[in-house]
C-alpha cells in the first residue's frame, strides 16, 4: 500500500472504535471464531509455539490468552551481570540513545518531547535532561509482555489518553510526534541508577495495556490520571520480572537520567532484540532503593 495512503486511512479511521472491537473479538471463547482467528495469526506472523508453556496455540480460552501466553521458564534467560540493563520486551530496537534538548528522536527526522511522552510534567522530564532513552517495537509475532530492565520500586503511573496510530516504521517515519500522542501508560521506577521510566505505549487494534499491580490500565477515561505507590508495602520488581503485557501489540520506551547508562555500541535501529539480554551497563548507583 503507498504509504500516503496508509497513513490518511490511519487518521480517517475511527481508531478507537475499530481497536476496542478488536479486543471484544480476541475475547470470545466461542471455539470457532476463536480457533480460526488464532489459526490464522500463528499461520500469517509465524508463529514460534515451541518456546511457549502452552504449545498447542487451540488450547488456549481466547486469543488474549494466546497472544499474551506465558512463555516456558527456559526460554528467555536474564542477564546475570549485576551491572546490566536487559532488554525489557521482545522485538527490534526501534531507536536507542541520548536525549538531546528534552527530546527524543524517533525517526527519519522526526522527535518528540519526553515532557509531552510523560504526560505534561516538567519536574519528571527534567530528570531525563540529557539522559538515554532505548524504544523497543513489538511486532504481531513476539512475545508479549513486558518485564523489568532493571530491579526497581514503583513510585507513581500515569495512564495518557491519546490516539492509536499503528506504530511500526512507516509511521513512525511519517506521523510527528508518534509515540508521544498515542496512548500509553508511563511507569516510574526508583533504581540503583535513579529514576527509570517505562513507558507501554498503546496502537492500532491494541485492545488494553496491563499492569501487574494494576491490572488493565488502559483503555480508561479522557483524561490524563496519575496514581502515586507509597506506604508500608512498596510495589518492588527485580529485574527481568513481569511489569505488563499489551494485548496486541505495540512499543516500550525506557528512560534514564544523564550518566546513568551505557548502551551496547552493537545496538542501532531494526536490532533485533529479546527480552532479557543485557542491552547496556550501569554507569552510577545511587542509595534510593
Amino acid at each position: 500500500m503507498n504509504r500516503n495512503l496508509f497513513i490518511a486511512l490511519q487518521r480517517l479511521a475511527p481508531q478507537h472504535l475499530i481497536s476496542r472491537a478488536a479486543g471484544l473479538l480476541a475475547n470470545t471463547t466461542n471455539p470457532t471464531i476463536k480457533n480460526q482467528f488464532i489459526g490464522w495469526f500463528v499461520d500469517r506472523y509465524k508463529v514460534d509455539m515451541s518456546e511457549a508453556l502452552e504449545e498447542n496455540p487451540l488450547a488456549y480460552p481466547n486469543f488474549n490468552a494466546f497472544f499474551t501466553r506465558a512463555l516456558k521458564p527456559t526460554a528467555r534467560p536474564i542477564d546475570g551481570n549485576p551491572t546490566s540493563v536487559v532488554c525489557p520486551a521482545d522485538g527490534a530496537i526501534s531507536q536507542i540513545g541520548r536525549i538531546e534538548a528534552g527530546r527524543i528522536f524517533q525517526a527519519k527526522g522526526q522527535t518528540f518531547s519526553v515532557q509531552e511522552l510523560l504526560g505534561g510534567n516538567a519536574e519528571w522530564a527534567n530528570q531525563f535532561a540529557g539522559g538515554s532513552f532505548v524504544t523497543v517495537y513489538l511486532s504481531p509475532r513476539d512475545y508479549h509482555r513486558v518485564h523489568m530492565p532493571l530491579d526497581g520500586t514503583l513510585t507513581h503511573m500515569t495512564y495518557v489518553p491519546g490516539d492509536l496510530f499503528s506504530v511500526n516504521t512507516v509511521t513512525a517515519e511519517e506521523v510527528p510526534r508518534l509515540f508521544a500522542r498515542n496512548e500509553r501508560v508511563v511507569c516510574h521506577f526508583d533504581t540503583a541508577a535513579g529514576p527509570m521510566v517505562v513507558v507501554l505505549v498503546g496502537a492500532m487494534i491494541v485492545a488494553s495495556i496491563e499492569t501487574v499491580w494494576d491490572g488493565v490500565v488502559a483503555p480508561l477515561r479522557r483524561r490524563v490520571r496519575t496514581t502515586q505507590y507509597s506506604g508500608a508495602q512498596p510495589i518492588s520488581l527485580r529485574k527481568g520480572e513481569e511489569m505488563g503485557r499489551f494485548l496486541l501489540g505495540s512499543t516500550a520506551i525506557v528512560l534514564f537520567p544523564e550518566g546513568a547508562v551505557q548502551w551496547d555500541e552493537r545496538l542501532d535501529a531494526t536490532h533485533v532484540v529479546r527480552m532479557g539480554e543485557a542491552i547496556g551497563q550501569l554507569q552510577t548507583a545511587s542509595t534510593s532503593l
